[in-house]
């Protein structure tokens, strides 16, 4: 029976992955987190044969969770499970240290493939996905021409969701546990690599990117 720990901030979705998963005879969840310091106090105690984790959590980002989890134990067996747009936060994942990424949409069809995919330590991703790794070990190029975005940092990225989602600077300074003085800086290289002009157009673009990948 593998023991799995179920981290998201939506009670529902919790509910759901948990019934489908404790439907299967051979798995079970072990436990549910919906932050960072509640996943990683459980994941500590509960040591979970695998770890399902949202990219948007209460105090957090789910990148960061993976990064945590990971320096604390490399083999550790970590699934992306995320409404968020894969291609721009599947690879993020996996270079963190999770072995897949399953879009929400997909759920019903493939979250217990992906699940015992992962349990053997084997990664899974779309087939999109995969042809844009494979695309990219070939031309060894990425995406940033196309989509600036794409040459944000993970912790830059998490402040431009946190600034679409109309976050004041000290609100998401005491969200991360960062000073102002750092998500001044983060805002002020954002504006620089997305051409934004001022804060006004750093807003607006954050605000329009999040209405578009969710």
């Amino acid at each position: 029976m593998s023991r799995i720990l179920i981290v998201d901030d939506h009670p529902i979705v919790r509910e759901g992955l948990a019934a489908r998963i404790d439907g299967q005879p051979d798995l079970e969840v072990c436990g549910e987190a919906s932050s960072i310091n509640d996943a990683l106090s459980q994941y500590r105690s509960l040591s979970p044969d695998l770890t399902l984790i949202d990219i948007q959590l209460e105090d957090g980002n789910g990148i960061e969770l993976i990064k945590e989890i990971y320096a604390r134990n490399s083999a550790a067996k970590m699934l992306v499970i995320s409404a968020f747009d894969e291609s721009l936060y599947a690879q993020r994942a996996l270079r963190a240290g999770a072995l897949g990424y399953v879009n929400k949409r997909e759920l019903q069809d493939k979250v217990l493939d992906a699940i015992r995919t992962t349990l053997k330590g084997e990664r899974y991703v779309s087939p999109k996905i995969m042809q844009q790794l494979l695309s990219q070990v070939v031309s060894n190029t990425t995406r940033v021409d196309e989509d600036p975005v794409q040459s944000l940092s993970d912790r830059e990225l998490e402040v431009f969701q946190l600034i679409g989602h109309g976050h004041t600077t000290g609100a998401i300074a005491s969200q991360l546990q960062l000073s102002v003085h750092t998500i001044d800086t983060h805002r002020e290289k954002l504006r620089h690599k997305l051409n934004a002009k001022n804060s006004a157009e750093l807003m607006k673009l954050a605000v329009q990117w999040v209405l578009e990948n969710g």
